[in-house]
């Protein structure tokens, strides 16, 4: 009896629909290690790339609706943004 295999699915390259802007956003050229640095580190370049970046808008949306706790998105840091999120 021959033995078949269950080759797994092809990822999808294309841009998921709820993020379409992670796509072209600068931070997808960059590695992650950039925007989530060790702890007391700067993130002042991260965020000058973020202030460059047309996606930085739609990225701090989706980090506040998401409740993203570490890195730096949409230009802001994890205090800012809990300080954005505090009012």
């Amino acid at each position: 009896m021959p033995i078949t295999k269950t080759l797994p699915p092809i990822p999808s390259t294309a841009p998921d629909p709820a993020t379409p802007w992670q796509w072209d956003a600068l931070c997808a050229q960059t590695g992650p290690d950039f925007f989530f640095p060790e702890p007391g580190t700067s993130v002042r370049d991260a965020k000058r790339l973020c202030g460059a970046c047309e996606g930085r808008a739609a990225c701090l949306e989706y980090a506040l609706a998401n409740d993203e706790r570490f890195g730096v998105w949409g230009g802001l840091s994890e205090q800012e943004r809990k300080a954005l999120r505090r009012g």
